[in-house]
């Protein structure tokens, strides 16, 4: 009615979406109905509005909801479908990673637990393994995570330790590689992650990337995803031949010092280009001369004299991005 844009607290349920004005809120401000609903990810009616979803009901009435970043818009654009799929078969829908449908004991704090399997020492080794001709790099086994979980006693047998495996996964602590693992994260089986051989994990931050054994001519160019991750997210890009800006999302990584850029859109792991950012210059702009969009600009300077136009969604974030480019160029290769 208003269409102004207010924080609530929003919950998924089977048929619905509910959502209040507080998390402690006894009674919802209000609800959704899913069935007959259609979803569209990375909407663009809002202009500088990123990471937005919109939910369309059978009537027609559209709801639109902004996540704080693009992993936590996708998450509840994935479960949704989810839940209108189980509605049309219907079946019944439980999301996997929520602490009530997993049942996980109230000591157990994920991400003190993800810090410690990252642990260079105590934590899980990271491995080169090979698989369907691929090599997967930085990455582990579904066996190696519940082993490490047994022997660090924050399970009691095997069982225990796939669900809190599952709840690691369903969170973002763990990432799934290959179409084994991947298949078992996407689909609507009580267990999400796999205790197995098979199935390959990863540390989301943790440089992984994976390569086809069977190509040398890619080594030079896979060598640019070797580098630890820094800092992600979308910014707008001016492009260099028609001058026109568009949404992508930027990967940062060190040692070497590349920003892989991505069209959010597409879903696809190959960049469309990345940026050396070795002896970079990163500057802000504040005169927006000759340019389409105002507010929040800098610009990369590479080493070969490339110009790069980019526009933040605020100046706090424009800064963050600027001070992560400019170490990452100094100490990067």
């Amino acid at each position: 009615m208003f269409n102004k844009w207010r924080p609530m607290w929003v919950t998924l349920l089977e048929d619905g979406i509910e959502f209040y004005k507080k998390k402690n809120d006894n009674s919802p401000k209000g609800m959704i109905p899913l069935k007959g609903a259609t979803i569209t990810n990375h909407c663009q009616d809002f202009g500088k509005r990123m990471f937005v979803f919109k939910l369309t009901t059978a009537k027609q009435q559209d709801h639109c909801f902004q996540a704080s970043h693009q992993e936590e818009r996708d998450a509840w654009v994935k479960d949704i479908k989810r839940a209108s799929k189980c509605i049309a078969e219907g079946q019944r829908f439980a999301r996997k990673s929520t602490r009530r449908s997993i049942r996980l004991p109230d000591t157990i704090n994920l991400g003190e637990l993800y810090v410690s399997m990252k642990d260079p020492d105590k934590g899980i080794k990271e491995m080169k393994l090979e698989k369907d001709r691929k090599v997967f790099n930085h990455c582990f086994t579904g066996i190696c995570v519940i082993d490490w979980l047994e022997a660090s006693k924050s399970v009691r047998n095997r069982q225990e330790g796939l669900v809190l495996a599952s709840a690691l996964l369903n969170e973002g602590h763990l990432q799934p590689a290959g179409d084994v693992s991947k298949s078992a994260a996407e689909g609507l089986a009580e267990t999400t992650f796999l205790d197995t051989a098979e199935a390959l994990y990863y540390f989301p931050d943790s440089g992984f990337f994976c390569e086809d054994n069977s190509s040398d001519d890619d080594a030079i160019v896979k060598e640019e995803f070797r580098g630890i991750i820094v800092k992600q997210g979308c910014l707008l890009k001016q492009g260099h031949r028609r001058k026109n800006w568009k949404v992508r999302k930027f990967v940062l990584r060190e040692d070497p010092a590349y920003l892989h850029y991505y069209d959010p859109a597409s879903g696809d792991e190959e960049p469309l280009g990345s940026i050396h950012l070795r002896g970079c210059v990163v500057t802000a702009v504040e005169e927006a001369k000759k340019q389409e969009v105002e507010g929040n600009l800098f610009e990369i300077i590479t080493a070969s004299e490339v110009h790069y136009f980019l526009q933040a969604a605020s100046a706090e974030e424009r800064k963050d991005w600027i001070k992560a480019i400019q170490t990452v160029s100094k100490i990067g290769k």
